[in-house]
């Protein structure tokens, strides 16, 4: 019992500090009541609203049609402008209110304790990212208590109103576990499925965000939790944000003990507050009172006492104690942060012990902190293959994208064989083993070339109060190459011509044209604009800045075979280095096979730039296929047929609308992995003879 005795004691304390901070809070949330009262819709700052519409718009969660119309109908000023806009949020709901709801509510899970041979509900955890779960310090209060827990996703009732199967997993504090008492949050590693897929891959996982804006005084919020750990459960519409605190919210809603750990949403389903507590009611002596006026004691239960508001911890202040942790002995915390998403601010963070290379990267305080000289670490070079592979004279390489710094090669080799081989087994051909594969590693060195050309880094306060356009772009030269990609991207996503280099204004709020099309080109993708803007920067930098791109191809050309038959499998950046990497290879391989997978090859302001100099197909590729996804933010300008000169396979793929870009889901398509599997076995004749020219309609409708 000592578990959940310690549980308890700590979730009372949590409680009492809550109370506190109500009843300091007093005369402010008085004074909010009486504006309520008086019709003010939402009582907040000025900059708090001007904030608040801002995002909206920049996110298309309000039709800028509807909003313009709706300012216009009368003269308004700047405030009363901004509130019409929240207005509108507040009473107009889309259709996908209802299954972006469901699609955050299946990331969240019950979390029991298994002691003396029974499971006792303990509270609630949501996915942050693709591994992590959080939940309150209060319920993880340190590993011990975490390695006795199991947590259940899908306890829930169905559509039917029948309990559905829980999917039952293991949290692995040993290999990340992250607390803090004050702000009373854990974060903790989820073991994978029995299949090896993660559980945010199946269950999805919140995107946290540093930004400003999105929550303002009298706003609703929804929770989603399991109450005295009860199948999930929802709270809508009657609650309402009621006072912001440095790091916590306070909000009227119906929680009850097991909602402890549950996501606070806004309208948007973007998750603004981690709920830990309600609020009891004190008297002037400090105790606790029940709901009919007495003095509450330990023996009359939680249910006896007067919750007048509950309280949770605020995203951002979690996302900035994060990021000032500093690495240590635990080498994994930056790239399972990273995981995270850019929009949660925590690219920035120490990126690896000071014994292993990094680059300048602003500290907690916003200082720059320089790493030490540049060597090559054990496990971020790249990887040849077995000398027997296929033979011995047939090379397989994997060319990755942007965004691996720090990674280890090693398990990004067997997550693009892992995905290669799904789709193999689908198409009923032979897998291949990751020994065999190639896999040249540029990850650091491109990350460190990008960041010697930008200005100096920004501060956590700086990036979370920007805007992902702007706080996005790279300095000097690359910085018109990046608008460009970005205006294109979005007129070939269909923003309307006349909308590409408009401005709205509302109030202090200025939608700029470069952040209108990112959003624009977000909103038609699906894709997080956040790794929209930083994919493009990088692309644009590579294509911009001659050191990037001779940093880039100098760390490719050292991994790769220099003679034989060469079957190139590209992604997302790595489908332009790979191009200008065909330029720049030794005359000795002879490329039987090009693919190429979630490319922005097709963008005017990308082929122009290759070391080619335009859309040319390479002559001594002999068959090239390229892999795209409609929803996937990057490949914008696919298919390429229209641009490109010569033959190739397009292929048109239907990737998982969150995971629109990855490479493995690319690879698991049988389409996509069959060529592939076809140029292994059969040294590319069996390939070449099917398949060099467009896909048939019955290709088409397989895939």
């Amino acid at each position: 019992m000592a578990i959940t005795a310690d549980f308890r004691s700590e979730r009372l304390e949590q409680a009492d500090a809550a109370a506190e901070r109500y009843r300091s809070t007093s005369a402010e949330r008085q004074h909010i009541e009486r504006q309520l009262k008086a019709g003010v819709r939402f009582p907040d700052s000025p900059a708090a609203i001007a904030a608040r519409a801002a995002r909206l718009l920049d996110r298309q969660e309000v039709p800028t049609a509807a909003a313009v119309e709706s300012v216009r109908e009368e003269p308004l000023d700047a405030p009363a402008a901004n509130e019409r806009i929240l207005g509108l949020s507040k009473e107009l709901q889309a259709w996908s209110f209802l299954p972006r709801g469901a699609r955050a509510a299946r990331t969240v899970a019950r979390i029991s304790i298994r002691e003396n041979g029974r499971e006792l509900p303990a509270g609630t955890g949501f996915m942050v990212s693709p591994q992590l779960l959080m939940t309150n310090h209060h319920v993880l209060p340190d590993e011990t208590a975490a390695q006795q827990c199991v947590v259940e996703f899908d306890a829930h009732v169905t559509i039917d109103n029948a309990p559905a199967v829980p999917v039952r997993m293991e949290l692995d504090p040993g290999s990340f576990f992250v607390a803090d008492e004050r702000l009373d949050f854990a974060l903790v590693l989820v073991q994978p499925l029995a299949d090896g897929r993660r559980p945010g891959e199946v269950f999805g996982w919140n995107r946290l965000s540093a930004q400003l804006g999105k929550l303002v005084v009298g706003e609703p919020v929804n929770v989603i939790g399991h109450p005295m750990g009860r199948l999930k459960e929802i709270t809508v519409r009657d609650n309402a944000l009621l006072v912001r605190l440095d790091d916590f919210l306070q909000y009227r809603a119906d929680t009850q003990q097991g909602n402890s750990g549950s996501p606070v949403y806004n309208d948007q389903w973007e998750v603004v507050a981690l709920h830990h507590s309600g609020v009891p009611e004190k008297d002037a002596q400090g105790r606790t009172l029940r709901k009919d006026g007495a003095v509450w004691q330990p023996g009359d239960g939680d249910d006896a006492i007067s919750w007048v508001a509950n309280e949770g911890a605020r995203t951002s202040s979690i996302l900035r104690h994060l990021a000032s942790l500093q690495p240590g002995a635990m080498p994994q915390l930056h790239p399972l942060l990273s995981e995270m998403g850019p929009e949660a601010g925590l690219q920035g963070v120490p990126t690896a012990p000071p014994s292993l290379p990094g680059v300048s990267l602003p500290g907690p305080d916003g200082a720059s902190t320089a790493p030490p000289a540049r060597e090559a670490a054990v496990g971020h070079v790249g990887l040849r293959a077995r000398e027997t592979a296929f033979g011995g004279d047939r090379h397989l390489v994997f060319l990755h994208g942007r965004s691996q710094q720090e990674k280890d090669p090693q398990v990004l080799r067997r997550c693009w064989s892992a995905g290669l081989n799904h789709g193999l087994t689908c198409a009923g051909m032979q897998t291949v083993d990751p020994a065999d594969v190639w896999f040249p590693y540029y990850g650091n060195e491109l990350i460190q070339a990008v960041e010697q050309h930008e200005s100096v880094p920004r501060s956590f306060e700086e990036r979370a109060a920007g805007r992902a356009a702007e706080t996005c772009a790279p300095a000097g030269p690359a910085r018109s190459t990046y608008e460009e990609l970005v205006a294109e991207a979005a007129g070939s996503a269909g923003m309307p011509r006349e909308d590409l280099r408009a401005t709205e204004a509302f109030g202090s709020a200025a939608v700029g044209a470069l952040q209108r099309q990112l959003s624009w080109l977000a909103a038609k993708t699906d894709v997080d604009e956040w790794f929209i803007a930083t994919t493009l920067r990088d692309v644009a930098a590579y294509l911009t800045e001659p050191s990037v791109r001779e940093t880039v191809l100098d760390t490719v050309l050292a991994t790769m075979p220099t003679s034989g038959e060469l079957l190139l499998v590209t992604h997302s950046l790595g489908t332009v280095v790979g191009m200008d990497l065909i330029h720049r290879l030794a005359p000795g391989p002879d490329i039987r096979l090009l693919v190429t997978a979630g490319s922005p090859l097709g963008l005017d302001a990308v082929y122009r730039r290759l070391l080619t100099g335009g859309a040319k197909r390479p002559e001594r590729v002999v068959a090239w296929v390229n892999a795209w996804c409609p929803t996937d933010g990057v490949a914008i300008g696919c298919p390429l047929g229209d641009d490109w000169k010569g033959e190739l396979t397009e292929l048109a793929v239907t990737n998982a609308r969150d995971r629109a870009h990855d490479i493995e889901e690319y690879l698991t398509h049988p389409e996509v992995a069959a060529r592939i599997g076809s140029a292994v076995a059969a040294g590319g004749s069996e390939f070449t003879a099917r398949g060099a020219g467009h896909l048939t309609g019955a290709d088409i409708g397989r895939t």
